[in-house]
């Protein structure tokens, strides 16, 4: 039975980007559940798995294919169901393994940010006891990489996604934007004027890709390396910051 579930951020793709704390974690549990998500996103679980043989872990690792959203349903809706299938899939996977300590999950970036991790976890019956080892966010992974204060002096933050931006436009009050999530460059939709931009893909990882400037100057520069990028992939995971002035 699940009776310990460990939550660990392993950051963007970097090996360096998992800390002290979460080596010595990986290093802890009995188990570590791995996500295979599709033939195109085979690096994503090659990652992790190099990861774990870094850490010297002798845990028993598990793999478990991860279900796909219906597009059929509603938004809503239909990232619930996922949430429910994902815990199921997590148990199934566990049914015939021998517990006898803590399950691992590893959190591409981090648990808390944009990530229902934590959300899938409070679904398993009975709950286990959890515990969050933070890791490095794409945030951090992104300012860090343009040598980029979040903030302006005093100035207000708001993360958010790409939907939420296409349906309600700049956040009120909002100096600086964080857009998380976004498939669609919800930026080229903008008519918020002086809007600078600083984008980001595969952050930590060799493919690693980044632009940034005036948004009507490097906007569809950007869509096309997305695209291209995508297309060599089959898969892309990027974040931009917005700023006024």
């Amino acid at each position: 039975m699940l009776e310990d579930l460990w939550l660990i951020g392993i950051g963007t793709g970097s090996p360096g980007h998992l800390t002290a704390e979460g080596a010595q974690a990986l290093r802890d549990v009995a188990v570590i559940l791995v996500p295979h998500k599709g033939d195109d996103k085979t690096d994503l679980a090659e990652i992790r798995h190099r990861m774990i043989a870094a850490s010297g872990t002798t845990a028993q690792v598990i793999k478990f294919d991860y279900p796909v959203r219906d597009p059929a349903q509603p938004y809503l809706d239909r990232v619930d169901a996922w949430h429910d299938e994902i815990a199921l899939r997590w148990q199934a996977a566990l049914a015939d393994a021998k517990v006898s300590g803590p399950v691992a999950v590893l959190v591409w970036g981090d648990p808390s940010l944009y990530d229902s991790t934590i959300r899938i976890a409070a679904r398993l019956v009975p709950q286990p006891s959890v515990r969050v080892v933070p890791g490095i966010s794409a945030i951090q992974a992104l300012t860090a990489a343009h040598v980029l204060p979040l903030n302006t002096i005093n100035g207000a933050v708001v993360i958010t996604t790409g939907r939420r931006l296409r349906e309600a436009g700049w956040p009120y009050g909002a100096e600086t934007v964080v857009v998380m999530l976004d498939g669609m460059c919800s930026f080229q939709h903008l008519t918020t004027d002086g809007l600078t931009i600083w984008w980001g893909a595969f952050l930590g990882m060799e493919e690693q890709l980044l632009d940034h400037g005036r948004v009507q100057d490097v906007a569809e520069r950007i869509i096309s390396a997305r695209q291209l990028a995508r297309k060599e992939h089959g898969w892309i995971m990027d974040i931009y910051i917005l700023r006024k002035g």
